[in-house]
């Protein structure tokens, strides 16, 4: 009895019942944690109502109409907001004004997320680097940064479900105390989100990780540490946010440049001088208040604004490259925290391939920036420190490269001792010009907030308050995880593409599948693909021209589809078709046409292409315009065809037969009458074939050694064929420079934008 009482005392039934209690809270937590995805009806299976945005020349009639001051009793056309720049900033802004009833016009210089926007890491993150920083070096303002960019990532994910999704990032841990170290600050990262948190960190042993992640280096793993981030496709997300805006009745128009920014008697601005890029027409715009929202390009409508501008913007050079879908799982990343050099990589599944980058250190501010070629070759190194031995990292299977710039900003009313603002800063000119630059793709909407009530307060706006929170993007309110079954129903779509038109269009791919040609064929019914390896068809090219603004095959090629980002000899490839159908739609001449492929083929220059590139199956007055632009990037020899470019196979075809005929030229019979070429023979072997002549001792000694042939007196035919493909990339590689490479601080490494 007394042992009874002890046990069944009030103090154990408390603790008992408040541990049930917790332990019940807990586990109800736990099992709706996550982002909450749409609900499947029966309303799901059917298209939504039709929606048809305004054509371009009707946003550019009302542009005009608002630069015409009426003297009549007629409603004046002045705008409210001009907002200059169609990235995901200047996209966001638009989206939160006008869904407070403020009258808004947007121009961009170029396409819409044709810089920055189109060119980031693909995360949705609050950044576990900058967690890292604010507790070592108790830096608040790096803690306030994580608790926003976890607050936005879950209304991100809510907002535009069908263009972002979870993502499990994993940790490889090769030294036992990194792993409570590691899984610790995973735990705070989890805590931080609180109840906006998506699936808890945990922790692997090393065989599930390498099950998981079987490409992973074995040698030396004691385990991972998994957690949890979000992940979009950006520019698709860039088309959605402006869209939304054009719903909720801004006024959008691509390709118009601000030359001039228009001041009244008092020294404010009123409205700005815009041109037409595509058709060389001027014409004056009228607003309240104008937003510079240009991203890395801030300084040139500062400038505009006022000469005597100091510039604020220091941007940093973002690379990053496209791998085959076999470097990585399909639904895990990989994120290493300390390169050579202090930055961080990320190696993340993306659109069906694999894509691995970092931001860099200060760059130049160009329009289309260009991936280095040493840039290149340091991320496959830091890529090669990390997996299997028995992987090959190649510089063949890079099928892609680009570099996008991240404008870091430097707040003009502070002090020159002080740094850059880690976050986004908004700034206010004496003529009232509002700019809005820094932070990233993640915050992007609480930037808008914030920008749009300090933009009704300056300019005495009357405005409603922010909605965005709850605010579905266009392609959301249809849109269920299983919609992409009923495409395949009723347009006999294959399931990839279905599944492709689903996440990357929601809803509106219904709209999109009614503009796709029969293919003849007993299955599928319709999708023409643009390339046969990516699920990309020729329906959304007609899509993107009439509901979506594209205006040249780079848009397409880039933004409104990825095809460039996955796989830029697929889109040379896709490029002749995608200038057909823009062709049909846009009425282009053949001299337009010629013009649009060859402007295109500069773009993917910009993209990785390999050297000798053009695009097939063109007309030879194409191919000669191609053919220049080409030698002019020096993509193309001048006097001679380029013998070898990077590919993803080691040989071609006629290659291979010269390099055969070369090997049993000289070949003699070894043990068991095996045919075997002596070590020594082998510069001479090669003199016979086209593209070897000038290989250096030291090159071979190279190769011989990395492929473990530096003891052996003779190869047989296999190994001959390894050889000769590792000369080709080590001739392929640049010649090293002496820039010292120093280490990169957390607020420039931050894994994109």
């Amino acid at each position: 009895m007394p042992l009874l009482r002890t046990i069944f005392s009030r103090r154990n039934l408390a603790l008992a019942g408040g541990g049930t209690v917790l332990a019940t809270g807990g586990g109800y937590w736990f099992l709706n944690s996550g982002p909450a995805y749409p609900s499947s009806t029966k309303e799901t299976r059917r298209p939504p109502p039709p929606w048809t945005p305004p054509s371009r020349e009707h946003m550019l009639k009302s542009l005009k109409a608002s630069g015409q001051i009426k003297t009549t009793g007629l409603e004046d056309e002045e705008f409210d907001l001009l907002i200059v720049g169609g990235g995901a900033t200047g996209a966001g802004v638009a989206v939160d004004a006008a869904s407070r009833g403020l009258k808004v016009a947007l121009v961009e210089r170029d396409d819409f997320s044709a810089g920055t926007s189109s060119k980031s890491t693909k995360l949705v993150h609050g950044g576990v680097r900058y967690l890292q920083k604010a507790i070592f070096e108790l830096d608040y303002e790096q803690y306030k940064l994580v608790r926003e960019a976890l607050h936005e990532r879950r209304i991100f994910l809510e907002t535009a479900p069908y263009l972002s999704n979870m993502l499990p990032i994993m940790l490889p841990v090769y030294k036992y105390w990194q792993v409570p170290y590691y899984f610790a600050g995973c735990k705070l990262y989890d805590i931080l989100a609180g109840k906006e948190n998506m699936e808890t960190s945990y922790v692997m042993s090393k065989g599930k990780a390498l099950e998981t992640f079987p490409m992973l280096k074995s040698d030396g793993l004691v385990g991972a540490v998994v957690y949890y981030d979000g992940q979009h496709n950006d520019s698709r997300m860039n088309m959605a946010l402006i869209m939304t805006a054009v719903k909720q009745g801004a006024t959008v128009a691509n390709y118009c440049e601000v030359t001039e920014l228009h001041k009244n008697t008092f020294g404010k601005l009123n409205g700005a001088r815009v041109k037409d890029n595509l058709s060389g027409q001027e014409f004056n715009v009228r607003a309240k208040g104008i937003i510079n929202a240009t991203g890395p390009f801030s300084d040139a409508l500062l400038t505009l604004d006022n000469p005597d501008h100091k510039p604020i913007v220091q941007p940093s050079s973002g690379i990053h490259i496209t791998l085959p879908n076999y470097y990585s799982p399909r639904k895990m990343g990989l994120l290493d925290p300390a390169t050579s050099d202090g930055r961080v990589i990320f190696f993340l599944p993306w659109q069906g391939n694999t894509i691995a980058g970092t931001t860099d250190s200060p760059a130049e501010v160009e329009r289309e920036p260009r991936a280095r070629e040493e840039e290149i070759r340091w991320v496959l190194e830091e890529v090669r420190r990390y997996l299997s031995p028995d992987i090959k990292v190649r510089r063949g299977d890079v099928l892609s490269a680009w570099s996008g710039l991240r404008p870091l900003v430097r707040n003009p009313n502070a002090s020159s001792t002080e740094g850059l603002v880690r976050n986004h800063m908004i700034h206010v000119s004496t003529s009232g010009l509002l700019t809005i630059a820094g932070g990233k793709w993640t915050t992007y909407r609480s930037m808008a907030e914030e920008t749009v009530d300090e933009a009704v307060k300056v300019f005495k706006l009357r405005a409603g308050k922010c909605v965005t929170e709850k605010l579905r993007l266009v392609g959301g309110d249809g849109w269920t995880r299983n919609m992409f079954i009923g495409l395949i129903q009723q347009y006999g779509l294959e399931t990839d593409i279905a599944k492709h038109l689903s996440d990357n269009y929601g809803d509106r791919a219904w709209t999109v599948c009614s503009l796709a040609e029969p293919t003849g064929l007993a299955w599928p019914l319709h999708g023409h693909r643009l390339s046969p390896s990516y699920p990309f068809i020729d329906a959304e090219v007609r899509y993107a021209v009439r509901h979506e603004y594209a205006q040249t095959p780079v848009d397409v090629l880039a933004r409104r589809t990825r095809l460039s980002f996955l796989n830029v000899a697929a889109a040379l490839e896709a490029l002749p078709r995608v200038a057909e159908i823009m062709a049909g739609e846009l009425g282009w001449s053949k001299s337009e046409k010629t013009k649009q492929v060859a402007r295109a083929v500069e773009f993917l220059g910009s993209m990785g292409l390999a050297p000798g590139s053009v695009p097939p199956r063109e007309p030879a007055l194409i191919q000669d315009a191609v053919m220049n632009v080409a030698r002019a990037l020096g993509l193309v020899a001048r006097s001679q065809p380029v013998v070898f470019g990077y590919s993803r196979a080691k040989f071609d075809s006629a290659e291979l037969a010269a390099l055969k005929g070369a090997f049993a030229r000289s070949a003699t019979l070894g043990q068991e009458a095996q045919a075997r070429l002596p070590k020594v023979a082998l510069g001479s072997v090669l003199k016979e074939v086209p593209g070897y002549e000038g290989i250096s001792a030291t090159e071979y000694d190279y190769v011989l050694e990395e492929a473990g042939f530096k003891g052996s007196k003779d190869v047989d035919f296999d190994e001959f064929l390894e050889i000769c493909g590792n000369l080709k990339e080590v001739t392929l590689a640049p010649k090293p420079t002496k820039r010292q490479r120093l280490a990169i601080p957390v607020e420039k490494s931050g894994g994109g934008v």
